[in-house]
């Protein structure tokens, strides 16, 4: 399996040519953001290459380096408007029919939401690990200039599946201290007796969810600090160190502390800029999101104008369009966000190059070594041999 270049070039141990001089200062956040432009500059338009455009578009879409608010669509299911309708009736109410399930549909359905979640949770899995391995090709693509997807996936998928390793932790985690931070309070609260006599319990019950719902936001925002720690210097030092989770981790604490405050200025920096970029983004794609929403909501009403029914035909052949519609459409944010994919994993680079020796070494090369041609020694002419005494005259 070939090596990456970026493992190739700190095997040799070698002191970064500014350490060994001594004058490389850490460079605060604010510092980074005009290196970081001007590394997307050059890797994006100098020169313009479209095919590197595109693989960058699909290395940032399954890396999850998205940087848009548009992606999501609202969801109008909550939105029940109530219709007024004629009370019924004691009478009346007893007299409807209760309706009649099948015990056969009950298991059809029951069997066929299983398999859903079952198909749920193996794309899921699929999408995590693709997403790791993907997080790696993104930053060794923007350490080189270059994306190679293929050359990308045979250095790291060893490495992606470590990183792997530790989103499946880090979930189980957040999902057992979830499990115990709201299974805990509501056993109190059974247990207290709190659920048979509500209306006593008000006051302590809308205190007890107010506690709960900011502990829930202090969890939330601590797991996605975590989050995005790990992807902008875990990966660094899982992939110049060769080493798993665990150490990476250690290495990285070691590497935080001593600078607390500089890394929580980064951590604020980030999210103002990716709120920045979420607007920004956000507002571009909806301009191609529209231009093909709306004709196909059009393509869609002058169906049903015409007479269309749902049927299994019409039925599958809007979940088809409906997904390509859908594939375009993450095609193109995708496309549009591309400066964001390279901007910020460029921003947590040259931030964390001035920390990390290795990084740098390889982001800030020594400059070539002036090359001294020194001219050969001049040499004087040899000497010419004394002309011989010029003969006497005869006579």
């Amino acid at each position: 399996m070939a090596r990456s270049p970026i493992i190739d070039a700190v095997t040799c141990n070698a002191i970064p040519w500014r350490h060994q001089r001594g004058d490389l200062l850490p460079l605060s956040a604010v510092d980074c953001i005009q290196p970081a432009i001007q590394h997307t500059r050059e890797q994006l338009f100098r020169p313009f290459r479209f095919g590197q455009w595109v693989r960058l578009a699909l290395v940032g879409f399954l890396a999850a380096e998205l940087h848009t608010g548009s992606c999501s669509a609202p969801n109008f299911s909550g939105f029940n408007i109530p219709v007024p309708r004629q009370p019924r009736t004691g009478e009346e109410f007893l007299s409807v029919p209760f309706p009649h399930i099948d015990p056969a549909r009950i298991a059809q359905f029951a069997l066929l939401i299983g398999v859903i979640m079952l198909l749920g949770c193996i794309l899921f899995l699929i999408f995590l690990y693709l997403n790791s391995v993907f997080r790696f090709i993104l930053f060794d693509s923007v350490i080189k200039k270059n994306c190679s997807i293929s050359e990308g996936w045979a250095r790291w998928h060893r490495a992606g599946r470590r990183y792997f390793l530790w989103q499946l932790v880090l979930m189980t985690a957040e999902a057992v201290f979830l499990v115990i931070l709201l299974g805990v309070p509501l056993g109190i609260a059974s247990i207290l007796g709190w659920f048979q006599d509500f209306q006593q319990h008000v006051a302590r019950t809308v205190l007890g969810v107010i506690f709960l719902f900011g502990l829930l936001l202090l969890v939330v925002l601590c797991a996605a600090v975590v989050q995005l720690l790990a992807k902008d210097f875990l990966v660094p030092i899982m992939a110049f160190d060769d080493v798993d989770f665990a150490d990476g981790w250690s290495r990285l604490l070691a590497i935080i502390r001593p600078e607390k405050g500089k890394f929580a200025v980064y951590l604020l920096l980030k999210i103002v800029l990716a709120i920045a970029a979420a607007i920004l983004f956000g507002i571009i794609t909806l301009i191609p999101i529209f231009m093909i929403v709306v004709p196909a909501v059009v393509a869609v009403f002058a169906g049903y104008k015409a007479g269309l029914t749902w049927n299994v035909a019409t039925v599958s052949l809007a979940i088809i369009m409906g997904c390509v519609l859908l594939a375009v459409i993450f095609f193109i944010v995708a496309l549009i966000c591309v400066p964001g994919t390279i901007f910020f994993p460029a921003f947590a680079i040259h931030f964390f190059a001035s920390r990390y020796p290795k990084l740098d070494a390889l982001l800030n090369p020594p400059p070539p070594a002036a090359v001294v041609t020194q001219s050969p020694p001049e040499t004087s002419p040899p000497d010419s041999p004394p002309l011989p005494p010029a003969p006497e005259p005869i006579g």
